[in-house]
């Protein structure tokens, strides 16, 4: 299990374990008040209180469940970290800072791969600063930055912008500044 395996530091070793090319940056620091692995399901649970932090990326939640790439099966070798995570899974007054966004819903799902956010509940909302948006489910592509936003039932879909001459939540990459 390459994910949760026990660094020299906790065991009391000088130097503490550095996985294959990450840095700092790339560091997954995680808390809750309960795990719990199960190894031969490629997964890890976290229950209570959970905290996530990698750079300025930030989630909190009530239970978070990663979904790892099996490595021992595999003729291709998994790295250790976000590289060997297949998905996330957190559920409960589920919070995310990411990117300069605070993204706010009942169930968000990470895919690290194609850099997919997939926020879920009748209150779910991504916000930068006083303009958001909001919708029953919110696809959050990272690598474009490019959000879609959906409706359930008779609830519809909202968006609030304080005009700038430039769209802050929804920007495009590279787009020039207008002078």
């Amino acid at each position: 299990m390459l994910l949760f395996q026990i660094p020299p530091a906790a065991r009391g070793d000088e130097k503490p374990l550095t996985p294959d090319g990450l840095t700092g940056a790339n560091k997954i620091h995680i808390t809750s008040d309960r795990l719990e692995s199960l190894p031969n399901q490629n997964v890890a649970e976290f229950i209570g209180n959970v905290r996530v932090t990698q750079g300025q990326t930030i989630i909190t939640s009530d239970r978070l469940k990663i979904y790892y790439r099996d490595s021992l099966g595999s003729k291709k070798k998994v790295k250790s970290g976000e590289n060997a995570i297949r998905k996330i899974i957190a559920r409960g007054h589920v919070i995310i800072k990411i990117d300069g966004r605070i993204a706010v819903a009942d169930q968000a799902e990470y895919q690290p791969e194609s850099g997919i956010v997939i926020l879920t509940g009748k209150n779910s909302k991504i916000s930068q600063g006083a303009n958001f948006v909001a919708g029953e489910k919110i696809t959050y592509y990272r690598k474009s930055s490019r959000i879609t936003v959906q409706r359930s039932g008779n609830k519809r879909v909202e968006a609030v912008f304080f005009s700038n001459g430039q769209n802050p939540v929804l920007p495009a990459k590279g787009t020039p500044k207008k002078k």
